[in-house]
């Protein structure tokens, strides 16, 4: 990285708007075009500029460009990280450039929300036959045995169902658990989940409304996370791996099932799809930048859409805040 290449990268306001967007979250280009009300062409271009300059990565997902601030600082270089510090202080100190940014903050917010608004109802919708949906992409029995598998015979403790939806994996694990919480953001797949459930005794099953960006527990509270077929509706799958993180134990696991990359565009429309999967170097990332450490997943490939398990172990070292 030559340094002239990125204070050439930092002499455009919008770049630099881009920057402060990019400082806690990967977001899609058209996300961008759309908070800074400008073309994506032009965006694009602008991005173009700062991954030349090592301040920002783009990565392909179908006919999707998501990009994101550099995580950490160049091999041998800490000027990456100098700069997020100094835009951080140019907020602070510059009235003009703070309003800009909040502004942008604002935008993004009410972009992401009318997303998540769009997601909800159509849980809503498909509550009752969400079995069947989840049929057509993978068979959830090779799933459900593959997890079973992949956690082993250990005990599973106090576990946390994130994305319950009927409830199907918190039942399958019922009597592996010393505690089961079934969370689900949509109060009509809690009313499936809990219809499901009912059969199992009350003080060791919990169903809990909630958001898996903001997980209403305290912290190192569970010894098992699952994330079944949950991880590709996140808008930001890395701030939920890391709320999963701070409820997990120190040791405790994480396993997600989810798919492979593909390129099923309409399942962004027809199932409200934020993602279209995940390769694994990219899920290795965001379990490690979590503070969790991932062992090699495991890959179905008797559907039509490939399904990986991954499983990771909560490290004991705390994971470094989020900037």
């Amino acid at each position: 990285m030559r340094t002239e290449t990125i204070f050439r990268a930092l002499a455009d306001p919008t770049r630099l708007r881009i920057l402060r967007l990019l400082g806690s979250m990967e977001l899609a280009v058209g996300e961008v075009a759309q908070v800074l009300g400008q073309s994506q062409p032009r965006v694009s271009r602008h991005i173009g500029i700062l991954c030349d300059a090592g301040l920002a990565e783009r990565r392909r997902e179908g006919s999707w460009t998501f990009v994101r601030g550099c995580a950490a600082p160049a091999e041998g270089s800490s000027l990456c990280g100098s700069v997020a510090q100094l835009l951080a202080d140019a907020e602070g100190e510059d009235p003009a450039f703070a309003e800009a940014c909040d502004a942008d903050r604002r935008k993004l917010a009410e972009i992401r929300s009318h997303r998540e608004a769009e997601a909800q109802a159509y849980f809503a919708r498909h509550a009752d036959d969400w079995d069947e949906l989840r049929r057509m992409h993978s068979s959830d029995e090779a799933i459900e045995d593959a997890m079973a598998r992949a956690l082993g015979d250990a005990p599973l403790g106090r576990l946390l169902d994130i994305g319950t939806g009927t409830g199907r994996m918190a039942e399958l694990f019922a009597e592996r658990a010393e505690h089961i919480v079934a969370l689900d953001k949509s109060l009509a797949m809690l009313r499936v989940a809990r219809a499901k459930l009912q059969h199992l005794p009350a003080e060791r099953v919990e169903l809990v409304q909630g958001d898996f960006a903001s997980l209403p527990f305290a912290p190192e509270s569970f010894d098992t996370v699952l994330f079944h077929q949950v991880l590709h509706f996140a808008q930001a799958p890395g701030a939920a791996l890391a709320e999963a993180a701070r409820v997990t134990r120190p040791g405790g696991r994480i396993a997600i099932a989810d798919f492979a990359a593909h390129q099923r565009e309409e399942l962004r429309d027809r199932h409200a799809h934020a993602r279209l999967g995940f390769e694994d170097s990219q899920m290795d990332g965001l379990l490690a930048e979590a503070g969790f450490d991932p062992a090699a997943p495991i890959a179905l490939e008797d559907g039509e859409l490939v399904v990986k398990i991954w499983i990771a172990r909560r490290s004991n070292q705390r994971r470094r805040a989020a900037s």
